[in-house]
């Protein structure tokens, strides 16, 4: 059934998408051109929110850097345990010019001071490493995992990641939104009725939309045409879309009851988690960021029967909690699906797993009050040989996050020797210049 609010929400989703397109540049760093040729690379970030304790990943008693091969993870990554040649636990990297307290939203990301209604001080790493990689129909696609009633309410939601200063990209939250905008043209029956009546709908938006900003006044036109091309871009992807119908019937993902009938936000957590998937292995983005808990304090899991919710999670300590750790090995379920899904697609002389790096942490350091003097990463995934793995290591010196993320860049063949960080800031915030070496292969 069509109604005014499920068109408005559609519309909503649809202008985010498009957003997800526009430029990027690094702050403190020469703007990049996209990375031409060699193997095919796609970066995949999931954030947790509330924290990640570096008790819960690095092994017991590993002190120093090294392999990781005699070692036991701890309990809330033992599902990682099987791909553990794969992993790299990074520890020792800080975040304190981000001033993370209940989170650094876009500073996370982007390595600058964050806070709550802060606008991005620049483009965050994701969607940079976007910009970098061969590009794609959509280019960086943002997913976002809440409680039921947030993801209902807020479909769209900007707290992670940008494209450049003043320019946040916003996640999706909303699986049967997300599914209608990419996946509705090759669907049938009621969600291919909504696609097409949504479709309707922005094109003659669109129209209008482009009519009226001719009359209006200078200080309001620029403003006005950042929804004229939000409606363009869309419209654009979905024509672009229709002209790959039939590669996309082979990595559609199942639009079931998770979707339709939810039991609890877990269901939508897994199908937002599958539309990512299939967004990946289609070739649709090389970019995929995921937010548990949208980069804010709130979030729930009662589909793995916990009732604590929001933000009294984040007043619980995680080490040997087992609410911690049930959502802790949920994320990592998570991750193992999306490194089993990548390998079973072949690429080049392996699988597209080869090609893929994912980037763990969390938008809020260590813990949910924290000062960020300590951020620890998981890395799985050597992006085609360019990274370590089978690792730990503990990072040495003043090295704050935005070295971590020069490292990925060089990883990409898009070196830089400062990421969002000016040289007076880096002067006081990091002791050394360019990325981490032992991080690279």
């Amino acid at each position: 059934m069509f109604n005014r609010r499920n068109i408005l929400q559609g519309m909503a989703a649809g202008v985010a998408l498009g957003s997800t397109t526009l430029g990027s540049t690094a702050l403190g760093s020469p703007r990049f051109g996209r990375v031409a040729g060699g193997s095919p690379k796609r970066v995949v970030f999931f954030l947790q929110n509330q924290g990640f304790d570096p008790a819960t990943c690095v092994p017991a008693g590993m002190k120093e850097s090294g392999s990781l091969s005699g070692a036991e993870l701890p309990e809330p990554i033992r599902p990682l345990e099987p791909y553990k040649d794969k992993l790299h636990i990074i520890n020792g990297l800080h975040g304190r010019h981000t001033s993370p307290s209940h989170s650094a939203f876009f500073g996370a990301l982007g390595g600058y001071r964050g806070g709550i209604g802060v606008p991005p001080a620049g483009a965050t790493i994701d969607h940079v490493v976007s910009g970098q990689l061969p590009e794609t129909l959509l280019p960086h696609l943002c997913i976002g995992m809440d409680a039921i009633e947030n993801m209902i309410s807020r479909p769209t939601l900007a707290t992670l990641s940008a494209a450049d200063a003043g320019k946040p990209v916003f996640m999706h939250s909303n699986p049967k939104l997300l599914y209608q905008m990419l996946f509705g043209g090759i669907a049938t029956g009621d969600v291919k009725r909504k696609f097409e009546a949504r479709s309707n709908v922005f094109n003659r938006i669109e129209e209008i939309a482009q009519q009226s900003s001719t009359t209006l006044p200078p200080s309001e036109r620029e403003r006005y045409g950042g929804y004229v091309a939000g409606f363009r871009e869309i419209n654009g992807l979905r024509e672009k879309l229709e002209t790959v119908s039939d590669h996309l019937r082979k990595f559609a993902p199942e639009y079931g009851d998770k979707i339709v009938k939810p039991k609890f936000e877990t269901d939508w957590h897994d199908s937002l988690l599958d539309i990512g998937i299939a967004s990946l292995k289609a070739g649709l983005t090389n970019v995929l960021t995921i937010g548990s808990g949208r980069g804010e304090i709130f979030g729930s899991w009662k589909g793995l029967g916990i009732v604590p919710a929001g933000h009294n999670l984040g007043h619980m300590k995680q080490p040997g909690n087992p609410i911690w750790i049930k959502i802790r090995q949920y994320n990592c379920r998570m991750l193992v699906k999306i490194m089993k899904e990548l390998e079973s697609i072949p690429e080049g002389d392996g699988s597209m797993m080869d090609n893929t790096l994912i980037v763990y942490t969390s938008n809020n350091a260590d813990k949910q009050h924290t000062s960020g003097a300590n951020w620890p990463f998981m890395l799985l995934g050597d992006l085609s040989g360019t990274m370590t793995t089978g690792r730990y290591t503990s990072v040495r010196g003043n090295r704050p996050i935005n070295a971590l993320y020069a490292t990925l860049l060089h990883a990409i063949g898009a070196p830089c020797d400062r990421f969002n960080m000016e040289k007076s800031i880096a002067g006081k915030y990091d002791s050394k210049l360019g990325p981490i070496e032992e991080l690279l292969a």
